[in-house]
């Protein structure tokens, strides 16, 4: 160690002489010079000190990181003086501070470390700042038995005890930040967020706790994006993931970036709220912009700015009293001011060099390296050894294992309030929780992580007026038919099943007239109970979301495929047996034209239709049932909400795990039906059997439910997504079916009724009733031989003509008198010739 003497006024000293006469010895020369020194400093008040080196790393001139060196080394230096100038400490010492620049940069901070250390004079202790340069130097340094002391680094990762067992920090962990986050969180009831980091090491293991805290509180990370430099990716990622609460963990170079990005991206305002870490500059947002190439203006970064939120540790103490110095915090504002003013900067307009926020930090560092020797010599004074703090070196670990223990212990009130260190060397102190609000940060509250308590001030504010909420709030509504269109076609339905029932009592009534018992009532009733099934599927196919619970809709959809599937197969299979009957009356040749038509071999045909039906309705709902299953579309805009809300739509569905392989089995049965009995009526389209009195209408009603059935089915499979277009075509196809169907059979039996009210032998109502194939074959060959006849007689005629007028020209060739004699008697004669030929050709 070196000694440098300086003038210090100070009467107090002067009895203390004896004992600075200590180390002299029988060394008459060492005598001569106490002496003389003794009497130097009793005349001029001049005592002789010894110096203590440490050495400090402070980021100044960089261009990336934390560059808080600006505004801590003047700090610093201003602690330095205030320390020296305090007798009570350190006596017979001077503090030096060695510094030098690491631009945040950890391989240049690790240089500056090796340059103070191999340089002399040597050091006892270290101060530095950036988490980066900071954990690089307190890896290092264990290695030459110094402390390091951090007044700017909040990595989590330097809490490892293991990993840097000689650090300690005024400034608190970053970790201290997650806690009061989670606080926040639940207060305003967000459980979903999202985090852009920066990837640095003092991020990285921010995020980590963060993380496990929100598992803890059963919070909901949606998504993690991290960034080296250009944070365009990651934040287009955040506006795809929909994250509305951020928590930003990043240097403020990088800072600016991401709030040009997030104006870029729209990811502000009244639907966003952002975290930032508290200790940038106020102006941070608006300046540097050209010089880092920020392609956003002031207005626009202000903009974007405006609202978020930030959590910082205590850099200043809340209160007016003296700290440890003697001056309040106010008090080092004002000084550390002009100290800034003094260096250039133009703090007049708010124009604060970076590291402003943790200044006090740096301050508090060295008055705790100053209290730490201090308290190092009085133990080391203690224990008798005749060792000092000059009697350091890099090898001594006695010596640095009392610098440790002494600030291990150390605890004062500082300008950043009271200092205190942890087990893990780590800064204890309240958070601080301020937002941004027309430009200018407010605070809103304190958090004391220990003891769990949150101070609030209300003084926040939101745009719109209310808590933005984590997540777009999604509206799950369900498509339902349209309440008109469904009230329409069940109307329609109604009267169509009302028909059909006044149907069925005409044809009971009337079953003993011979227009009724040839078209077969029975088969007739059961095609109307199978429209009367269909139409009631309609009102069924209707009934959704809006009329029943979901736990009630599979019901409502089982209950649907057995109506429909019955109902065609009763309706359409009993207008099938009919004409199969006509199919099979008209191709055997030699079929009895007299032979009646049994009746139980309709209704047979009937059940064994319908009876494959049931096999295939009653293993589709025991094996696999139907179930509601809900699709969901895209979201969409509500039509008008200040709420960040979406609309879900969803639409109801009956479906079974293997519903296209029964649908399959259903569609081929009746397809296979459908198409066979197009054929059968296409053969028998101009064949009319007297056993069955209305084979042509029943032929008719057949093309129209295969040509609507063909088209229906692939259609409704292919607008399934679309409620009400589904719903009414449909409706309209089975209810167009039903409809025509009896308009077809029965409107002409009606007529034949109403107009002839008595039973008389059919007339008009089916002029081709009772002709068989061969009556119809006789009769058109008889009339070819009426027409050949009619031609001869037209030939006799003009012959008989002929005649008649040979005989009057030669009864004009006679007399008068005897000629009309003759002609008298002729002509009766030939009358009676002519007449007798033509009624027996005729």
């Amino acid at each position: 160690m070196g000694s440098k003497v300086f003038v210090k006024c100070d009467n107090k000293n002067n009895a203390n002489f004896s004992d600075m006469i200590c180390a002299g010895g029988g060394n008459w020369c060492v005598i001569f010079w106490l002496i003389l020194i003794n009497l130097v400093r009793t005349t001029y008040c001049v005592r002789v000190y010894d110096e203590l080196h440490i050495g400090g790393i402070f980021p100044i001139g960089g261009k990336g990181g934390w560059q808080g060196g600006q505004a801590c080394m003047p700090a610093a230096r201003l602690a330095l003086e205030d320390v020296n100038n305090r007798n009570n400490l350190l006596p017979g010492y001077k503090l030096n501070l060695h510094s030098n620049d690491s631009e945040c940069e950890p391989g240049l901070g690790a240089s500056v470390m090796y340059n103070l250390l191999y340089n002399k004079p040597q050091k006892l202790m270290l101060l530095a700042g950036c988490s980066t340069v900071c954990t690089t130097v307190a890896e290092a340094a264990k290695m030459w038995n110094l402390i390091v002391l951090c007044y700017g680094a909040s990595s989590p990762a330097l809490s490892d005890r293991s990993r840097f067992p000689t650090l300690f920090r005024t400034h608190p962990s970053a970790t201290v930040h997650n806690p009061t986050r989670i606080k926040l969180m639940e207060k305003f009831g967000w459980s979903r967020v999202a985090i852009l980091q920066q990837a640095e090491e003092v991020f990285i293991s921010t995020v980590e706790d963060l993380e496990n805290r929100c598992k803890e509180a059963e919070i909901e990370i949606v998504t993690r994006q991290s960034f080296l430099s250009d944070p365009t990716d990651a934040v287009r990622n955040l506006r795809r993931q929909d994250a509305r609460i951020i928590v930003g963990l990043f240097y403020v170079v990088a800072a600016r970036r991401v709030l040009c990005e997030m104006y870029k991206q729209q990811l502000y305002g009244r639907a966003y709220v952002w975290f930032f870490i508290g200790w940038y500059e106020d102006n941070w947002y608006e300046v540097n912009l050209e010089n880092e190439n920020i392609s956003c203006t002031k207005e626009q970064m202000k903009m974007a700015a405006e609202g978020h939120l930030t959590t910082e540790a205590l850099m200043w103490n809340q209160n007016s009293e003296k700290t440890i110095s003697g001056m309040s915090s106010e008090d080092f504002r004002e000084r550390l001011n002009q100290a800034l003013i003094n260096e250039g900067y133009d703090i007049d307009n708010n124009r604060y060099p970076e590291g402003y926020q943790e200044a006090p930090l740096a301050y508090d560092a060295v008055w705790s390296v100053a209290l730490a020797f201090n308290k190092t010599m009085e133990r080391l004074k203690r224990k008798g050894k005749g060792r000092s703090l000059r009697d350091f070196t890099y090898t001594d670990r006695d010596i640095a294992d009392e610098i440790y223990a002494a600030m291990n212990s150390t605890q004062f009130l500082g300008v950043s309030g009271v200092v205190a260190f942890s087990s893990q060397g780590d800064r204890i102190a309240l958070t601080q929780i301020e937002q941004m609000i027309d430009g200018q940060y407010r605070k809103l509250g304190y958090y004391d992580t220990q003891a769990d308590n949150l101070t609030w001030l209300n003084m926040e504010q939101w745009s719109g007026g209310k808590v933005p909420q984590d997540r777009t709030i999604v509206r799950r509504v369900l498509r339902t038919v349209s309440l008109p269109l469904f009230v329409c076609m069940s109307t329609i339905s109604s009267c169509g099943i009302l028909v059909a029932v006044a149907l069925i009592v005409f044809n009971i009534w009337n079953r003993h007239r011979r227009v009724i018992q040839s078209s077969h009532p029975v088969c007739n009733t059961i095609m109307l109970f199978g429209v009367i099934t269909c139409l009631v599927s309609v009102v069924l196919l209707g009934i959704d979301g809006r009329f029943v619970n979901p736990d009630t809709y599979p019901k409502i959809c089982q209950t649907r495929a057995w109506l429909l599937s019955t109902g065609f197969t009763l309706a359409y299979g009993a207008m099938f047996s009919k004409v199969w009957r006509v199919h099979r009356f008209t191709t055997k040749q030699k079929q009895d034209p007299k032979k009646k038509v049994e009746p139980w071999k309709l209704y047979t045909m009937v059940s064994g239709l319908l009876s494959i039906d049931l096999v295939i309705l009653l293993t589709w709902q025991f094996s696999d049932p139907l179930q509601r299953r809900l699709e969901s579309f895209p979201l969409e805009d509500p039509l008008s909400s200040t709420d960040d809300i979406k609309i879900r739509p969803e639409l109801e569905h009956c479906e079974s795990e293997n519903n296209s392989v029964w649908l399959g089995l259903i569609y081929g049965f009746k397809g296979l039906i459908l198409v066979f009995g197009l054929f059968l009526a296409y053969e028998t389209r101009s064949i009319k059997v007297k056993q069955i009195n209305d084979s042509r209408y029943v032929g008719m009603s057949i093309y129209n439910v295969v040509v609507l059935c063909l088209i229906t089915a692939p259609v409704a499979m292919v607008i399934a997504s679309q409620q009400d277009a589904s719903f009414a075509f449909m409706a309209l196809a089975v209810i167009f079916c039903c409809f025509l169907s009896m308009l077809l059979i029965f409107v002409p039996k009606v007529i034949e009724v109403i107009r002839h009210p008595m039973d008389k032998a059919e007339s008009k109502y089916n002029p081709d009733a009772g002709i068989s194939k061969e009556d119809e074959e006789r009769y058109q060959k008889l009339l070819c031989e009426n027409e050949d006849l009619q031609r001869l007689i037209v030939q006799k005629e003009e012959k008989i003509r002929m005649l008649r007028q040979r005989l009057v020209d030669r009864d004009a060739a006679k007399g008068a008198g005897a000629t009309n004699n003759d002609s008298q008697a002729v002509a009766p004669t030939t009358l009676a010739i002519t007449q007798d030929f033509h009624d027996q050709h005729t």
